[in-house]
């Protein structure tokens, strides 16, 4: 007891109680009577990367829903959000532009077409120019 009739750590907070981050099960079983019964903890669908002589890109100019500003779109990209997030940064470095990578798609902000089909066949990627 303190000088005041009370110990300061009754009013401590607790310490939080912590759960498994890394193992969360998707699926349709919530408990099982088995004890041997172990969750198969698979990594999901891995989508394996194409080699840049087997990609088939195209890049064309998109101006929709953007209120007019022009993009350069890059579509096809066959392979896993990292590698694809890799060469949306190799592009935008080249470029001196912004833009993003997602749905499968980079696209780069201004008008890079040119620009990109001649770092993507120097890279080795087949690109194919399309749309007007």
């Amino acid at each position: 007891m303190g000088r005041l009739g009370f110990n300061f750590n009754d009013f401590l907070p607790l310490p939080k109680k912590t759960m498994a981050k890394n193992k969360k099960i998707k699926g349709d079983i919530v408990y099982s009577t088995n004890q041997d019964y172990q969750y198969d903890f698979d990594s999901g669908d891995a989508t394996e990367t194409l080699p840049p002589s087997q990609q088939n890109l195209k890049v064309w100019l998109d101006r929709k829903q953007r209120k007019g500003k022009v993009v350069t779109l890059i579509e096809g990209f066959v392979g896993n959000d990292n590698d694809l997030k890799d060469l949306a940064k190799f592009l935008k470095t080249k470029c001196g532009g912004g833009g993003t990578a997602k749905d499968g798609e980079i696209i780069i902000q201004g008008d890079h077409r040119e620009k990109v089909m001649g770092i993507l066949a120097k890279e080795g990627y087949k690109a194919k120019k399309a749309g007007g």
